[in-house]
């Protein structure tokens, strides 16, 4: 299998166009990978749950449904009971899907209606429903297939992706199928890791079906993916470095009653190697900042001297949208422009370029927007941003020139010319608090001397590994961002 394949994500048309002509120079027919797909799904199946003997194959109507016809011919003659239900039995198959069907009806396999008490009395379900084509909201029967499927405590493995998935955006059509496993063919689908659809997605299992190398001659992926595991971490220290070779950072946030996010960022900076770490904050602040940590240098006065002293900025956390706020704002960023210095921008400093009349164009920079933040920088509504992840990161890069980290389940990051989705990360990061540890993680390590694109893609892995590692030892509820200091400290030795 093309190794690079396992790393990277396409858009459903590029698949969709791309497979034939990577069969044909493959010299296999359509119809063998159609098999080739089943048999995959099978393997899955039996590897992940080796004691199933009961299998219920949900299918519909296009070449999804030939796929499950195939995994339920495999199951029947290794021995399985195998019940196949189709959506809508009186609508005739054609093609490839047809030619699977009669293979089944071949091996004395019949088709069922609907009926919920076959699911019951089943191990496991097979999802080949609705595949890659679907580009509207979900209907009857399929609707009624899948809330029943979701209702049963079986596990269900999905065929390419899980029924009700846009597999592009990974947005739920009305309603989708929640998989355990799902088992992706040829191109590991866009929408299957980020937002909704990594919700749903379970397990992702990925097969070229032999066509790869083909494959990947003529389509260029969407995004990359990356994981702490395969990102380049950081070069190993100089035995005569000191600690201004390590970078000084200027934490800029922490207004009157929230000096905690600015002390989550400056705290997670040093524990991520920064050298030095200089906050500037509210004078209501200092205490709450300093107290604990005496490693952190805190100012009230003088922006100018602080800014001129550092090699980058962290602006936002804790910052507030008031005249304070605005005015220290205006001041960081005419510096940062006319001295052309790192800046990582988050949390009220994105609320605050989002009201500007014209696009601040800051080169150098990461932003490290929420949905809500992205949809105040981009003019347009939360539900926008989460139907279009991947369109919305890309054009939050070009309209302010930045590398953009759009937070969320699968964080992509994106710049003009590329875009990343992180694969680590779980459900224990949703908590106030652990945006700002990013923050200062991704301006920790500008601090080192990474570029803001590496910064900004080993800091999301680094992050998104630490709440993992985090969740697995505690479990996901009730973990505090700062929990994450630590570990974070240990990954990047």
């Amino acid at each position: 299998m093309s190794a690079n394949l396992l790393q990277c994500v396409f858009s459903a048309e590029q698949v969709r166009t791309h497979e034939p002509n990577a069969a044909e120079q493959s010299a296999v027919s359509m119809y063998t990978l159609m098999e080739r797909a089943g048999k995959a799904v099978f393997e899955q199946v039996i590897k992940h749950y080796p004691h199933a003997q009961n299998y219920v194959v949900l299918v519909g109507v296009g070449n999804n449904a030939g796929d499950g016809y195939i995994v339920a011919s495999l199951a029947k003659q290794a021995g399985k009971h195998v019940t196949i239900i189709a959506a809508a039995p009186d609508k005739p198959l054609t093609g490839d899907a047809l030619t699977a069907q009669k293979a089944w009806l071949a091996v004395g396999g019949e088709i069922s209606n609907y009926d919920p008490l076959i699911i019951k009395a089943a191990d496991i379900i097979i999802d080949g429903l609705l595949g890659t084509g679907l580009k509207s909201k979900v209907r009857d029967p399929f609707t009624k297939l899948i809330q029943t499927a979701n209702d049963s405590p079986l596990p269900i493995v999905a065929i390419d992706l899980p029924s009700g998935i846009d597999a592009d955006s990974g947005v739920v059509q009305g309603i989708a199928i929640q998989a355990a496993v799902t088992v992706t063919f040829v191109g590991i689908k866009q929408g299957l890791v980020t937002g909704e659809g990594r919700a749903y997605t379970g397990k992702c299992e990925f097969t070229d079906l032999g066509v790869g190398q083909a494959f990947t001659q003529l389509a260029t992926p969407s995004a990359e993916l990356i994981n702490y595991d395969t990102t380049q971490g950081l070069a190993k220290r100089q035995s005569n470095s000191h600690k201004g070779s390590h970078g000084k950072l200027l934490c800029v946030g922490g207004n009157a009653g929230t000096a905690g996010a600015i002390r989550l960022t400056s705290e997670a900076a040093l524990r991520t190697g920064a050298g030095m770490v200089k906050v500037y904050t509210h004078a209501d602040s200092v205490l709450a900042i300093s107290i604990g940590r005496p490693e952190l240098m805190v100012t009230t006065t003088d922006l100018n001297a602080a800014l001129e002293w550092a090699t980058c900025i962290a602006i936002g956390p804790g910052l507030g949208q008031d005249s304070w706020s605005q005015s220290i704002f205006e001041t960081v960023i005419q510096h940062c422009v006319a001295h052309n210095k790192a800046i990582v921008v988050d949390a009220d400093a994105l609320n605050l370029i989002a009201q500007q009349s014209a696009p601040i164009v800051l080169k150098n920079t990461v932003f490290t927007p929420h949905p809500g933040e992205a949809a105040r920088l981009l003019d347009c509504a939360v539900s926008d941003i989460e139907s279009e992840r991947y369109r919305s990161a890309r054009k939050l890069a070009e309209t302010y020139s930045t590398t953009c980290v759009l937070k969320g389940a699968g964080s992509i990051i994106a710049n003009d010319t590329k875009a990343w989705v992180c694969t680590d990360g779980n459900p224990a990061l949703a908590v106030g608090g652990s945006g700002d540890v990013l923050t200062g993680i991704i301006a920790g390590l500008i601090a080192q001397g990474l570029t803001t694109e590496q910064a900004a893609c080993l800091g999301v892995t680094l992050h998104a590994k630490a709440g993992d590692i985090a969740a697995q030892r505690d479990g996901e509820r009730g973990m505090l961002p700062s929990d994450l200091f630590a570990i974070v400290r240990e990954l990047v030795n």
